[in-house]
């Protein structure tokens, strides 16, 4: 338990530290010694989960298990590459006369309570809980978005708040709805909550108030995973938000409030004997087709990696519907996959636009020759999220492939490979337009600060040894975690 409130509490100590160092260059570098600590711990507590058995206790609030531990990791290595990548970007920011230095300090202040929210969702066991930490996550990521309190950052933001909102009072009536269906079983049994408790009883829940439960919590946590057609908020957030709380927003929250949903998909899809799986193919299904027609017609840089999230989460939600030890697998791979490829992205989205200081896809050029680092691995990162070999990304979609093929999805498995090529078409058509040419001619060409440079080389490495090459002990986690999606107890 030990492991568990220093996981928790590190990042808000780190967060209100650093918020009222004066010292600037302290301050970010405690920023960073802070996000490294959660990153060490994280994986320490993961690695011994992983190896062991779940961890439980506060009265049986706190659960963790070989799925908490995935999620956990992803929030610590995606959080710890965001942290490293701020200290360029926000100096930057401040050296330009974008934010004053009373905003410096609050943003690693907000950055770190956001990141200790997400943490606090993947070691509960109650879904009460769980809900109020994913709420949680809405109010202390709305002021990260807001970050620039221009007009567009202020009117993203109330958007962000009130679809979220909305998608999180859908999500809490599933989980009354989930309480309800176990009223004969629990009666007034302070447990009828736990997650644990009702994935025990899964197949005596009352069916009917089970697939009215699901539902309301797809929609309600789907709002917040930007899974189509509520994922509207989605693309104004990433695009306004800070590119370093962009790669978060991106790489982890949408996979915790995923996350969130995968639990109750335990217990639904036990109870509805596999009828849950129908709804996350549909809706997964969705989220990809939908992305295709934003995608084509995209000017904005930052809002086409995020409509690219709204496809990835539809690819998860395929590969987990589509089901079976493969599918699972591809999926929970791909999660990992996508929180690496996209944090990359944004990152060196960061980096664009900073030095172009333009979004506009159309006022961006020769980005090689200006940034020739930051430009290479734009390449790559473009082409990895896309699903091109032999990068991370499509070693994992064409496992989801390969289970619906094997698992007789066959038309539903050749629709989400055309829509796949769609999307490959038109972002790498914009990508090989921005990246390649004549950059204008005032622009110095030099690169971004180191900070910003180095911090691309984390998920650059996972992001192109992956699609090579899948070390077992990760390979043996996920094993472990689409052991806990298929109802093993």
């Amino acid at each position: 338990m030990g492991w568990i409130w220093a996981l928790l509490g590190i990042p808000v100590v780190t967060g209100l530290i650093a918020w009222r160092i004066k010292n600037l260059n302290v301050c970010e570098r405690f920023q960073v010694i802070g996000a490294l600590l959660m990153l060490l711990v994280g994986l320490a507590l993961a690695f011994h989960v992983l190896t062991g058995s779940p961890i439980t206790g506060a009265g049986g609030f706190i659960y963790v298990d070989s799925l908490s531990a995935f999620n956990l990791s992803l929030i610590v290595l995606v959080g710890f590459a965001a942290s490293l990548y701020s200290v360029g970007y926000m100096r930057h920011e401040l050296n330009e006369g974008v934010i004053v230095e009373r905003q410096f300090r609050r943003y690693y202040l907000w950055f770190h309570l956001f990141l200790a929210t997400m943490l606090a969702v993947s070691v509960v066991d109650n879904l009460g809980l769980l809900w109020v930490g994913i709420e949680l996550t809405t109010l202390v990521s709305a002021l990260l978005v807001a970050f620039y309190r221009k007009g567009t950052a202020l009117e993203a933001a109330w958007k962000y708040l009130i679809m979220g909102s909305v998608g999180i009072a859908f999500a809490l009536l599933g989980i009354i709805f989930i309480y309800l269906s176990g009223i004969d079983v629990f009666g007034d049994d302070l447990r009828a909550l736990n997650w644990t408790a009702l994935n025990q009883v899964a197949d005596r829940l009352n069916s009917e108030w089970i697939l009215i439960a699901f539902i309301f919590v797809l929609v309600g946590f789907g709002t917040k995973a930007g899974l189509a057609p509520m994922h509207f908020w989605l693309p104004d957030a990433h695009s306004q938000a800070p590119s370093p709380v962009s790669a978060v927003l991106s790489g982890v929250l949408l996979n915790t409030a995923l996350y969130g949903i995968l639990r109750v998909f335990i217990i639904a899809n036990t109870a509805l004997h596999g009828q849950a799986a129908d709804l996350l193919i549909l809706f997964g299904l969705l989220s990809i087709a939908m992305t295709v027609p934003f995608v084509l017609v995209q000017h904005d840089l930052k809002r086409m990696l995020a409509y690219s999230s709204v496809e990835h989460m539809g690819i998860i939600t395929l590969g987990v519907g589509m089901g079976g030890a493969i599918g699972l697998y591809g999926a929970l791979l791909h999660m990992f996959n996508h929180a690496m490829a996209k944090s990359l992205l944004f990152f060196t989205a960061g980096n664009i636009n900073q030095k172009y200081h333009s979004k506009n896809i159309g006022r961006i050029s020769g980005i090689v020759k200006a940034l020739p680092v930051t430009g290479t691995v734009f390449l790559i990162a473009a082409f990895a999220i896309t699903g091109a070999p032999p990068f991370n990304v499509f070693i994992s979609e064409f496992t989801i492939m390969k289970a619906g093929f094997k698992e007789g999805h066959i038309g539903i498995t050749v629709s989400f490979l055309l829509l796949i090529v769609m999307i490959f078409a038109g972002m790498i058509y914009y990508t090989i337009k921005m990246s390649f040419g004549e950059p204008p001619a005032k622009l110095k060409k030099k690169e971004i600060d180191r900070w910003s440079t180095a911090a691309l080389f984390l998920p650059l490495t996972v992001v192109i040894v992956f699609g090579v090459y899948v070390p077992p002990f990760v390979s043996d986690a996920i094993h472990q975690v689409s052991q806990v999606l298929q109802g093993v107890h």
